[in-house]
């Protein structure tokens, strides 16, 4: 199948042009710096001001790793439970959790302002899945996911993003219907799936198999990313040369190797060994030669995406 590229072929990663990003924000603001995040929902800070200062310091120290590596950056919103049923059990109504949304917009229009040395700098919506981002205890099919996720896209569209970006999705239906709810508010969208340690995705399809049902339901969106998972739980899957890997232009990869149900029911933050997980990245980029938005999940910060960034400099 090939791909005709559209307006969203001005994003610069679709051009080839390396972007880094965040590392695990809500591991990083609970195990790090003590936040309590309720539900792991990041966004519950921008209700104040201190919230949003936290929030954007955070983000600064990101775009200070591009700046020094001569990269640019994507900054995903802190918004991954910002959909309707997450929103229902912290408290947030329709019209609340449209206003955390545009504040999150917002929030990210002003770190790209205060830091105009840095280019490009692209802002992403952060998707997150109706259900748990570890397992699919409940699942929607295409249809009933492109009605949950189209309020929250359609408000990043209106707020002026570059992209929305779906991040830890566990099963294709998901995708699928998020997709459509991108296209159909004219916005640019990547797709992230979550692995386990065999490689497939918590339901049990293969990530080959998942990227080309949605490719087939959809048209596809614009790329495709792997997240929440260490490069030793894929890297196995990845056959050198299949041409669906030049689907995949973003990893966000764990510092643990522990399975999902491990980090579950861990009370103590694993942040692996920055500099291993780095060396990893460094194989990825001769098997996934098309990568260009390298970042981390649950357990790296700063210290993980600068290596894994000096990295990509000397592969």
């Amino acid at each position: 199948m090939s791909y005709a590229p559209g307006p969203s072929a001005a994003l610069p990663q679709l051009r080839g042009l390396p972007m880094v990003t965040d590392g695990g924000l809500e591991t990083t603001l609970v195990f790090l710096e003590g936040h309590d995040l309720p539900h792991f929902a990041a966004f519950t800070l921008l209700d104040t001001p201190a919230g949003i200062e936290t929030l954007h310091r955070y983000f600064e120290s990101y775009v200070d790793i591009a700046r020094r590596h001569g990269t640019g950056i994507v900054l995903e919103t802190p918004t991954w439970r910002a959909n309707p049923d997450w929103g229902a059990a912290l408290g947030y109504d329709a019209d609340r959790l449209a206003q955390a949304n545009c504040a999150a917009v917002a929030l990210l229009e002003d770190v790209r302002a205060a830091n105009a040395d840095v280019s490009p700098v692209v802002i992403s919506g952060c998707i997150g899945p109706q259900g748990d981002g570890y397992s699919p205890d409940t699942t929607l099919g295409a249809e009933a996911a492109e009605a949950y996720h189209a309020a929250q896209i359609a408000t990043f569209a209106d707020a002026g993003v570059d992209l929305v970006t779906a991040i830890t999705m566990t099963y294709a239906e998901e995708a699928d219907g998020i997709v459509r709810a991108a296209r159909t508010a004219g916005a640019p969208v990547a797709i992230s799936f979550t692995v386990e340690t065999d490689g497939r995705l918590p339901s049990g399809q293969s990530l080959e198999d998942a990227i080309a049902q949605v490719d087939r339901d959809t048209g596809g969106p614009d790329y495709y990313m792997v997240n929440c998972a260490h490069p030793m739980h894929f890297e196995h899957v990845l056959d050198a040369g299949a041409p669906w890997l030049a689907r995949i232009l973003g990893l966000r990869a764990n510092a643990s190797t522990k399975s999902h149900a491990e980090l579950d029911e861990a009370t103590d933050l694993d942040d692996g060994d920055p500099a291993e997980l780095a060396s990893a990245h460094r194989r990825l980029l001769h098997t996934l030669p098309h990568l260009t938005v390298l970042g981390g999940c649950c357990g790296t910060d700063t210290r993980h995406v600068d290596a894994i960034a000096a990295a990509w400099s000397t592969a």
